[in-house]
C-alpha cells in the first residue's frame, strides 16, 4: 500500500452516504477526444503501426470508446488492443509485426498501481527497450492531452447532481486518469470544492478506491459508484455496492434522470433492487464485447 493509498485508508467519513464519480466519458465529455486525438496517434506512432493506422484506429477505438473494455487502464488497453490486431485478417495480409508486449504484461502482473510513476522506477529497474517504449508513449499521451484537453465543461445537469449529493454524501473522484489531469480538468471547471479526494490511476484501481475509502466506514446500501464504463460497475460489484450508469451516448439523459429522480431514490434507500438492476441492464446492452469484423 503506498502513500496515496494510505490516504484513502485514512479518510474518515463527514457525512452519512458515500459516492464516488468517474471522470473521463462520466463527468466530462472528453473521452472521445483524448482517445483519438492523443492516445491513438502515439499508439501509431510510438509502436510503429504507420502501415495498418486505419486498423490500429478502429481497434484502438473500439476498445477504449465502444465496446466493454471502455474505460479500461491505459496500459490494460495497449495490451488489448495489440491482442485483437494479431488476430485481424487485414493486419496478417499485411505481414506486419505487432510488438511484442510479454515484458510489459510481466509489469502489469505484478503491479497494482499501474500508472506513470510506477512505470518509471520500474524502467529504472530493468532498462528494457519494450517497457521504455511504453513509459516514452504514456509520457508523451500526458503531454499531448494536457495540450489539447481543456475548456470542456461538465455534462449537463453534473454539476448540479454534484451540488446536491455534496450536501448528503462524501463525494470522491474514481478514476484511472492521472491525478494531474484530473486535478486540472476539475478545478478548470470549478468543482473540486465539492469532493474529498481525487484519485486517480496513482492511487491503484477502482475497485481498490472504493474498498479502502468506503467499505466499512458507511453501510455498503449508503454507497454508490458512478460511471460509464462496465469497469467502473465491475468494481462497484465486487465492492458489493450500489452503481449508478453514465449510458454511453446517452450522457445527458443519464445525468437528468440521475438530477432529477434517481438521486433521491438512493438518498431515500430506495434505488437498489429492481430499480437498478433495470438501470445496469440497459447499461450492459449498449456496449459490446467482441468486435463487429470478427
Amino acid at each position: 500500500m503506498n502513500d496515496l493509498q494510505k490516504e484513502l485508508k485514512n479518510f474518515k467519513p463527514t457525512k452519512e452516504f458515500f459516492i464516488g464519480i468517474d471522470s473521463d466519458g462520466c463527468a466530462f465529455d472528453t473521452m472521445e477526444l483524448k482517445h483519438k486525438e492523443c492516445f491513438c496517434p502515439n499508439t501509431i506512432k510510438y509502436w510503429n503501426l504507420q502501415k495498418i493506422s486505419k486498423y490500429a484506429r478502429e481497434t484502438w477505438d473500439f476498445v477504449n470508446l465502444y465496446s466493454k473494455n471502455r474505460g479500461s487502464n491505459r496500459f490494460l488497453a495497449l495490451v488489448k488492443v495489440m491482442e485483437l490486431l494479431a488476430e485481424r485478417k487485414e493486419v496478417l495480409s499485411r505481414n506486419v509485426e505487432i510488438p511484442d508486449l510479454s515484458e510489459l504484461k510481466t509489469w502489469i502482473d505484478i503491479e497494482t498501481k499501474l500508472g506513470n510513476p510506477a512505470l518509471i522506477e520500474y524502467a529504472k529497474k530493468v532498462s528494457n527497450p519494450v517497457i521504455a517504449t511504453a513509459l516514452d508513449w504514456t509520457l508523451a499521451i500526458n503531454s499531448d492531452v494536457s495540450d489539447m484537453v481543456h475548456g470542456i465543461p461538465p455534462f449537463p445537469f453534473m454539476k448540479e447532481s454534484l451540488k446536491i449529493i455534496s450536501e448528503k454524501a462524501d463525494v470522491l473522484v474514481i478514476s484511472q486518469t492521472p491525478v494531474d489531469a484530473l486535478q486540472r480538468e476539475w478545478d478548470e471547471n470549478g468543482i473540486s470544492e465539492y469532493v474529498k479526494i481525487i484519485a486517480g490511476q496513482e492511487y491503484g484501481t477502482k475497485k481498490e478506491h472504493l474498498q479502502y475509502a468506503a467499505l466499512g466506514k458507511y453501510p455498503a446500501d449508503k454507497i454508490l459508484m458512478i460511471g460509464d464504463a462496465p469497469g467502473d460497475m465491475k468494481a462497484a460489484n465486487e465492492n458489493g455496492v450500489s452503481f449508478y450508469p453514465i449510458n454511453p451516448g446517452f450522457e445527458e439523459k443519464s445525468w437528468e434522470d440521475f438530477y432529477l429522480e434517481s438521486s433521491t431514490k438512493f438518498f431515500n434507500g430506495k434505488y437498489s433492487g429492481e430499480y437498478e438492476k433495470s438501470l445496469t441492464s440497459y447499461f450492459n446492452s449498449l456496449l459490446p464485447e467482441n468486435p463487429s469484423w470478427n
